[in-house]
């Protein structure tokens, strides 16, 4: 393996550069996206809280790749044409706010209902409570399974290699395939991929407990 790392670190760096910005743009869209479709599930609004619903249930039960497939195959032959990074990154986006609107959701509605209507009793607007209100006692609650969405998507951005996305899963084939190396080439790649997620997951340990004490 380390004859792998040492002789190919070319090609194992910069897949890990595209691994690494996929992994950032997908984590704030859909950070932003899922928190969206989340409050438009708890919308007081029907029809609101039904396409929130819909968007939420329809996402999560289709495979990543089928949706990535979508951007790198249907969208360019009928709308516009998309590359394989930016194919990749759209469907990660997409599909892992579907699973964050749940987080989000759920931590939401596990804060006492009388936080938000005290909080409109003295005037605040429905987004001011939930700023200030809801989502500071939200996030505490939602940290731990928030945590692991973010290390998922990390491992799912390896959808970028059925796109030729030229992340590190896609550069490991090229390895394997060119040194006959298979077994010591997706060694390095795992390995890379621990050297992302654990700190990840440390990271993500040290708010839960920042959180819980605060």
């Amino acid at each position: 393996m380390i004859d792998i790392l040492t002789h190919n670190w070319g090609l194992l760096s910069t897949g890990w550069g595209y691994t690494i910005g996929c992994s950032l743009l997908a984590l704030a869209g859909s950070c932003i996206l899922g928190t969206i479709f989340a409050l438009m599930e708890i919308s007081s609004y029907k029809w609101v809280a039904m396409i929130g619903r819909v968007y939420v249930e329809i996402v999560r039960n289709i495979p990543l790749l089928v949706i990535t497939m979508v951007f790198y195959v249907v969208i360019p032959k009928y709308v516009v044409e998309i590359g394989g990074f930016a194919a990749g990154t759209i469907g990660l986006t997409i599909y892992t706010s579907a699973f964050i609107a749940e987080t989000v959701r759920a931590g939401i509605e596990a804060v006492a209902k009388g936080q938000m209507e005290g909080a409109r009793s003295v005037g605040l607007t429905y987004m001011q409570a939930m700023t200030h209100i809801v989502f500071p006692q939200a996030i505490k609650i939602i940290i731990p399974p928030l945590g692991n969405q973010f290390i998922n998507l990390v491992k799912n951005s390896s959808v970028l290699a059925f796109v030729s996305g030229f992340d590190l899963m896609y550069q490991g084939k090229i390895i394997a395939s060119t040194t006959l190396s298979t077994f010591d080439s997706y060694l390095a790649v795992g390995l890379l991929y621990l050297v992302l997620t654990l700190p990840l997951s440390y990271f993500m340990r040290y708010l839960e407990k920042r959180w819980q004490t605060a």
